[in-house]
């Protein structure tokens, strides 16, 4: 399978904000919820002080451009009100009123500048990656994207194609719905595509604005804690068929997992506010099974070498603290501590979802590895779906 790797780029998003801000506006705004008294004690299990955002927490919070009037329209509303025997005084000060309350975002509201924001991150990002590689965007042969919380058609792929630009004869395989998984998926696709061409040149660029999932309306306490997770960042990276002097990861094999019946756990919705992240307290457990399945699929491929072979490097995005808390409870005996330092690095910025691998990459890098150091990507994702990989430091 061996596909080569150079460092990827990583951009994250420019406007830091702080999990106090959080706080403080969601206590303003919910002052009355079931878990406002736990609200400090909620955001400090998270781990998380601030997070990048492509763009400012007022941005999210602001309200749409729109009236609360009804959708019916003033004519309809004035009929309504008069019918009830409201007198024409009073119903033309129901109707300034009503015209005086501003309507939350709407879909378009919150996804247009986002995607604008999605689209030069990647840009960076892809250019990023290609001057680290040593290359020119006329190099690439094929193109892997994903931006699952910015659904746009056409996508990423071809904005990309356009702005670098790409030959016309590139390969683009665009993937929006990969999600936390993109970054070891994509991984795996762009080796099985170098291994049928060990020439070709493949660049995945994966950019995610999860902050349009913030949603100041919802009260519940899974909405609070996707407020407090998310992070907004695009990567990109190079993947070849044959070693370059700037390739510092081979990959060699690559393992893929999806839990049945698990579907409908963590999922995206599409409501007329926007993009909505909807968790389910299920999620962690399930994530779990396939990190169990993940340990026997290693056991199985170094069966033959079952006392002496570990990862020196473990680089997982499993979505939480707990899930890594349970990957460090059930290492094989024997392994080394520390093995998660880089994605517990990662995670105290912000889940990156699809982005965070590379992220996590980039950090285990920019620390040095020892030349043969043995590592393993890892990731899961909505569905309840995970890609792992196993390679060495080059």
């Amino acid at each position: 399978m061996a596909a080569y790797l150079c460092p990827p780029a990583v951009i994250h998003g420019e406007h830091t904000v702080k999990t106090s801000q959080i706080v403080a506006e969601v206590r303003d705004r919910h002052p009355h919820a079931p878990w406002a008294p736990r609200i400090d004690s909620i955001a400090a299990s998270t781990g998380i002080a601030s997070r990048g955002w492509m763009l400012p927490l007022e941005t999210a919070v602001a309200p749409g451009n729109g009236s609360a009037l009804p959708a019916a329209g003033i004519g309809p509303a004035r009929e309504a009100l008069a019918g009830d025997g409201f007198t024409e005084q009073d119903v033309d000060r129901v109707i300034a009123a009503l015209e005086a309350i501003p309507a939350p975002q709407t879909v378009q509201e919150r996804t247009a500048p986002a995607w604008a924001a999605v689209r030069s991150g990647g840009e960076r990002a892809a250019r990023g990656a290609l001057q680290i590689a040593g290359l020119d965007a006329s190099d690439v042969d094929c193109l892997i994207t994903s931006h699952s919380t910015t659904p746009a058609l056409p996508g990423l792929d071809v904005a990309l194609a356009n702005e670098l630009p790409l030959r016309g004869d590139v390969m683009l395989l665009p993937a929006t719905q990969w999600a936390c998984v993109a970054g070891t998926r994509s991984l795996a696709l762009a080796a099985d595509l170098v291994a049928a061409d060990p020439d070709r040149v493949v660049l995945v660029v994966i950019a995610e604005a999860l902050s349009t999932t913030y949603q100041p309306a919802d009260d519940t306490l899974e909405s609070l804690i996707v407020r407090l997770l998310f992070a907004d960042t695009a990567v990109a990276a190079v993947v070849t068929g044959r070693p370059r002097p700037e390739s510092v990861l081979r990959l060699d094999a690559a393992w893929h997992h999806t839990l049945p019946g698990t579907q409908d756990l963590h999922r995206l919705e599409t409501r007329e506010d926007g993009t909505h992240f909807v968790m389910d307290r299920r999620g962690p457990r399930a994530v779990q099974e396939t990190v169990t399945a993940m340990w026997e699929w290693l056991r199985v491929r170094y069966q033959d070498d079952p006392d002496s072979w570990h990862p020196d490097v473990l680089l997982a995005h499993p979505g939480g603290t707990r899930v890594l808390e349970y990957m460090e409870q059930t290492m094989p005996d024997g392994w080394p501590s520390g093995l998660l330092d880089y994605s517990r690095d990662s995670y105290t910025s912000g889940n990156r979802g699809g982005a965070a691998v590379f992220d996590i990459l980039r950090r285990a890098h920019d620390a040095g590895q020892e030349p043969g150091s043995r590592a393993v990507l890892y990731a899961a994702a909505p569905g309840l779906t995970a890609t792992a990989l196993q390679g060495e430091w080059l």
